[in-house]
């Protein structure tokens, strides 16, 4: 029961764990002078990690064996 639990949400976990390392880029790092877009608002660099995320959780084609 355990591993389908996780099998739901291994697509999730990764989009998840991005937003949080955006949200801690502009906590950490951000932009003081406010002229860097992502990095000076906590929606966009959040959503941007977030869709770093995505990229990684999303499958990629398999190469066919000949």
């Amino acid at each position: 029961m355990k591993l389908d639990v996780f099998k739901k949400y291994r697509k999730f976990l990764p989009v998840i764990i991005g937003g949080v390392l955006g949200y801690s880029y502009y906590y950490f790092i951000g932009c003081t002078t406010g002229r860097c877009p992502i990095q000076s608002n906590p929606y966009f660099s959040t959503l941007y990690g977030a869709a770093a995320g995505l990229i990684f959780a999303l499958p990629s084609k398999k190469k066919k064996e000949s």
